[in-house]
């Protein structure tokens, strides 16, 4: 495939910064790489450890983006799996790394020598991107590209986290949030069979709540307690954090049942656990992780079976830096477009 000599693409340049325009040169793929004509990147919060150098490695200039779609646009002459053309994708994966025990399991996102795609290795707000092969995920022709990328992240940490949950249908599971990664619990647990209650703090999508098959939807700001309503329900077996709020995360943590379990997907600074309530009610805690590119591929099948419905907010590249700036209060990801122009 033809290509140019060098490409746009949006980058932090230094610690703290925005997001600036810069030029690319264009470098063909080496063993073990592929070359990716970007088609959307989707914006994560996790985008902020690229910008403060949060992880060791880090060097500006660095590209932001790990949550990318794109058709192949360059191979080396090793590649015997993946061809130009191919609709493609890959979130979290290892740079320069396809060695340590996690990238070896698939488990980019833990790689012991941190080169992770879009925090210390380029990533996908630009036209292209150079990807490691081991990290990349089959993307159906019949998706939209701009509500394929958010799900290589967001999406499959949530999917993952839900099939691996300590419940069973049609235990009660409670989602505290409903934007970029709550929208998607919400819609997953459902179509798994769980009876499915939203957690918020403000009114505002409680009629969205309903349309997308919740049980119940608890808005605190009416005055009254995500932990106390739970109980009346009989207890949460599951609450899936996906609000960053540490207030609102460790508010909710009394209205679990006997055995049930916090599930923390929001990426916090801190939160306070109740940990004597831990060890007295057999409660249990886990995190989150993005999943595998085999798991990616489930969720996309996951997403098309159920006609999961993955909101965006779309940005061309030119607007990066709004895009980041909108991560947070989307309505409901944040994605950036190439090929929307300027």
């Amino acid at each position: 495939m033809s290509h140019p000599e060098t490409y746009r693409a949006y980058a932090f340049l230094e610690k703290g910064g925005e997001l600036k325009p810069i030029e690319v040169q264009w470098k063909d793929p080496e063993q073990g790489e592929i070359v990716v004509k970007v088609l959307a990147c989707g914006v994560c919060a996790s985008d902020e450890m690229a910008k403060y150098q949060i992880l060791p490695g880090t060097a500006f200039p660095r590209i932001p983006g790990h949550e990318i779609v794109g058709d192949v646009a360059a191979i080396p002459p090793t590649e015997t799996v993946w061809q130009i053309g191919q609709r493609v994708g890959a979130g979290w994966h290892g740079g320069h790394c396809s060695t340590c025990r996690r990238c070896r399991q698939g488990r980019f996102s833990l790689c012991a020598k941190k080169q992770t795609n879009g925090i210390a290795r380029d990533g996908g707000f630009a036209e292209y991107v150079t990807l490691r092969t081991e990290a990349i995920a089959h993307v159906p022709d019949d998706i939209d590209p701009a509500e394929a990328a958010p799900l290589l992240c967001a999406g499959v940490t949530c999917f993952t986290s839900i099939r691996k949950m300590n419940a069973a249908p049609p235990d009660l599971i409670a989602v505290q949030g409903m934007g970029g990664v709550g929208h998607l619990a919400v819609q997953f647990t459902k179509a798994m069979g769980y009876r499915t209650v939203v957690l918020s703090t403000s009114p505002d999508k409680e009629k969205l709540a309903y349309e997308l098959g919740v049980d119940a939807f608890i808005d605190s700001s009416a005055g009254v307690s995500h932990a106390q309503e739970l109980k009346k329900m009989g207890g949460a077996q599951v609450v899936i954090c996906t609000n960053p709020d540490p207030n609102a995360i460790e508010s909710v943590q009394l209205g679990l049942t006997h055995g049930g379990q916090f599930m923390l997907i929001a990426v916090t600074e801190r939160v306070n656990m109740h940990w004597g309530m831990l060890v007295e009610f057999q409660l249990s805690l886990d995190i989150g992780v993005a999943g595998t590119p085999i798991e990616s591929e489930e969720c996309f099948d996951f997403v098309k079976t159920h006609s999961i419905k993955v909101m965006t907010e779309r940005f061309p590249l030119g607007k990066a830096q709004e895009a980041y700036e909108r991560r947070n209060v989307a309505r409901f990801r944040s994605v950036i477009v190439p090929s929307l122009g300027v």
